[in-house]
């Protein structure tokens, strides 16, 4: 589904990404971590092409995605994006925001639109909220809407960017267990997060990431039980202890 090679990405002299060549299966999870500022959420981005690249080449689903002549729009509504903050439009309701992009560029009907948008609200559990407005829910029920914004475009992949990160955390676990369920209907997703209960139990592959570079990539009963890398086994350390300090 994703395939990266030597991908580079700098921020005026800042080297953001570094040679990254890695590959995620159709149907696999894969989720991204590492200490902040190492690139995480730069790489989730570039996927989409809300980053652009310096050097090296993505293709997604077999398309080069910088291509000459790409539709960049056409592209990216193939590809649910979910973010840290929600992004729904305030100016519409729940129903409203999940219908809009299948009738602007599918060309549904609206009565297409709803029934697709309704079941997909069913699924995260926000039925009986269709027709609320964003400011009247919760930030767990905020990010499940996106989460069915994005599936009602009935994309091949779909892409967090540290989906639980900007919520309260008696919210966290609402939208985690959506996650879990797309996984376990074989969704693709690679997943930016912090979350490292979530990283164990439902993703198939994880990498850790520091400085730009992917360090290691593993299975999560290798990465948590075995790690490799010196920075991936300090990383690992500090999460169990954040308390503990050098002396």
């Amino acid at each position: 589904m994703i395939e990266m090679q030597g991908v580079n990405k700098w921020y005026g002299s800042y080297h953001a990404l570094v040679e990254v060549s890695e590959t995620v299966r159709a149907g696999e999870v894969v989720v991204v971590c590492g200490p902040s500022g190492s690139g995480k959420s730069t790489l989730i981005r570039t996927l989409n092409r809300l980053e652009p690249i310096q050097a090296g080449r993505i293709v997604i689903d077999g398309q080069d995605i910088h291509a000459p002549g790409l539709d960049v729009n056409a592209f990216r509504s193939r590809i649910g994006f979910v973010f840290q903050q929600f992004n729904l439009f305030p100016h519409l309701t729940v129903l409203g925001n999940c219908t809009l992009a299948p009738m602007q560029l599918r060309g549904l009907s609206r009565a297409q639109a709803e029934e697709r948008a309704m079941a997909l609200l069913d699924r995260v559990g926000l039925a009986a909220k269709a027709h609320a407005w964003p400011s009247e829910l919760s930030g767990g029920q905020q990010q499940r809407v996106a989460i069915a914004r994005a599936l009602a475009m009935q994309p091949p992949l779909m892409l967090f960017d540290e989906p639980t990160s900007a919520l309260d955390p008696e919210m966290v676990g609402e939208v985690l267990l959506v996650m879990r369920d797309l996984a376990e209907d074989g969704m693709t997703m690679v997943c930016v997060t912090h979350e490292m209960g979530f990283a164990r139990e439902v993703s198939d592959r994880i990498f850790f990431m520091d400085q730009g570079r992917v360090l290691e990539r593993a299975v999560p009963e290798e990465f948590f039980n075995h790690p490799q890398h010196p920075r991936t086994r300090q990383f690992l350390a500090d999460i169990r202890s954040p308390f503990t300090r050098d002396t």
